[in-house]
């Protein structure tokens, strides 16, 4: 059989289990026809067979984000820019803003500010944006996706009063006298997000093409989108039937906390999942849910007191019979199980689930995960051994997190939280991925962070407790082969072996070799989908 290309003279890292390293692959349409030494792979070679020398430059299989909110990414591109930038920048951005829109009109940005970044840490005032934008609601999210800091004007349009209680799994947070600050967390954001107009079926579109692009350019050429409503499964199957969407795409049904509820995608448990559509490029088979907030906002559910916010312990999204019932529907249903879970007491919470459910009805494939697993002990991990359950962390967050964990945790609890290493020294895979745009999204920065316990700066010296730092070949792992078991696709992608999709990047460097902190530097200079080259760096 004749290829329809031929990549030689290169350094191939298939990542396939026993780590072989390649010369030269041969590909015929969407698929991987050989891989071995640049002789055998001539055998491939036809009249009409494009060759193409690497000139010794690295090639890897495409790389797999574990954990992203796809459409939140694309969106938050075209919103205004609160991404860690000083408060200052943030109202200077509404006030412009607001003169470019007509009275009433929403300003939204979903995920960015930072307040840990702020010379005063204190989460911000309602009064800040008032003087911005008095005519506009506004509702700005926290980097962590958990808070919402929101306007007078806002306040008013949800019906939100000094006297209004906070929700099951959500704080509308006051002042010491009672009245509103301007913030709140998690189920308490609904009454918010409820009044914020929903994207235009093309404004849709758009977000997912524009998350496509910075996707490709970083490398990324398969996802999990986590949080994805019935709505966006519309608009993706609408751009893959247009020959548009060329990302592959395994979501997990559910939506963010806060966000109005998606009232048909229970109409999945009826027909069953969605497998390998669209060429092997669109899975719908997961559930994801929420146990908890995040430790930025204070909305963790933790066994013990906050260290910087005495006689407070976060909350839990649902209570353990609800958990339990979310869980023993989606598995009963055929489901694979998502779960996020922050602090120690949410943890044990979804373990507690999950063993209750799969002791009812068990099957070894279940793959069912636990998202950033973020305070545990060992014996979790013990627990989540024994189960099958599969963390999924992002090694990215550890130490651009460090300072405010340790100030809202303690040096102690701290020591054991974001700890990739811990279940993988006691034999665990885990997955990978960025949770952008919660975190930056360069796959780099997050492979970097697993192996050097630094930041893309290089910081903190030394590693944030470096002892949980993954090897550099798991690392790269979490980014592939087990980031493709987590989501059932490493029968296509995850590695590059004969029969699997021709999914792979081209580097300007050998991450398996280069000096650590070059890792991070790291350029793509080629993304291949299916066989079809989707990025090209100029």
């Amino acid at each position: 059989m004749n290829a329809d290309a031929i990549f030689t003279n290169g350094r191939i890292a298939t990542m396939d289990e026993a780590m072989t390293v390649a010369e030269a692959l041969a590909i015929k349409g969407q698929y991987l026809l050989g891989i071995g030494g640049e002789k055998e792979m001539e055998q491939y070679r036809g009249p009409d067979t494009a060759v193409h020398n690497l000139r010794g430059k690295t090639l890897l299989p495409g790389l797999i984000d574990g954990h992203i909110h796809l459409l939140k990414y694309g969106e938050v591109a075209m919103q205004i820019d609160c991404f860690w930038r000083s408060k200052e920048d943030i109202l200077r951005q509404v006030r412009e803003k607001a003169g470019e829109l007509g009275p009433g009109e929403w300003i939204v940005s979903d995920f960015g500010w930072n307040n840990e970044i702020w010379p005063d840490r204190a989460y911000p005032t309602r009064e800040d944006l008032d003087s911005a934008a008095p005519d506009n609601p506004v509702a700005l999210g926290r980097c962590d996706g958990h808070m919402l800091w929101v306007n007078s004007k806002a306040i008013e349009l949800a019906g939100i009063t000094d006297v209004t209680p906070s929700p099951p799994g959500g704080e509308i947070m006051k002042t010491a006298n009672g009245g509103l600050t301007g913030c709140m967390s998690d189920n308490a954001c609904a009454a918010i997000l409820g009044k914020v107009p929903p994207l235009t079926p093309e404004l849709r579109e758009k977000a997912f093409l524009r998350a496509q692009e910075r996707l490709f350019s970083h490398g990324v050429t398969s996802v999990t989108a986590m949080s994805t409503t019935t709505a966006h499964i519309g608009s993706l199957r609408t751009l893959y039937g247009r020959g548009e969407l060329k990302l592959r795409i395994s979501a997990a049904l559910g939506v963010l906390p806060g966000e109005p509820e998606d009232p048909r995608w229970k109409d999945y448990f009826r027909t069953g999942p969605a497998i390998d559509a669209y060429d092997g490029r669109f899975n719908v088979r997961a559930v994801k849910l929420f146990a908890d907030g995040s430790f930025g906002s204070q909305s963790a559910a933790l066994f013990d007191d906050y260290s910087d916010r005495r006689g407070y312990r976060g909350k839990l999204a649902l209570t353990d019979e609800e958990m339990y019932r979310a869980v023993k529907e989606a598995r009963d249903n055929g489901f694979q199980v998502i779960t996020h879970a922050i602090g120690d007491l949410a943890n044990k919470q979804v373990i507690d689930a999950y063993e209750h459910v799969l002791n009812e009805n068990w099957k070894s494939d279940h793959r069912f995960r636990i998202e950033h697993f973020q305070l545990v002990t060992e014996e979790m991990i013990e627990r989540i051994k024994k189960l099958g359950v599969i963390p999924g962390m992002q090694a990215i967050h550890a130490p651009r997190s460090a300072g405010m964990a340790e100030k809202r945790i303690g040096r102690e609890r701290a020591s054991r939280s974001y700890a990739s290493g811990m279940p993988w020294k006691r034999g665990l895979i885990v997955v990978g991925g960025s949770d952008a745009p919660s975190s930056p999204l360069n796959p780099f920065w997050g492979i970097y962070a697993a192996c050097a316990r630094r930041d893309q700066d290089g910081n903190p010296e030394g590693g944030w407790f470096p002892e949980h730092c993954l090897s550099r070949e798991a690392a790269l792992r979490s980014y592939t082969g087990w980031a493709a078991y987590g989501q059932f696709s490493d029968h296509l992608t995850g590695s590059l072996e004969r029969g699997k999709m021709a999914d792979f990047i081209i580097l300007d460097r050998d991450i398996l070799g280069c000096e650590e902190h070059r890792i991070k530097d790291a350029l793509v200079l080629e993304t291949f989908v299916g066989g079809e080259r989707v990025f090209q760096r100029e």
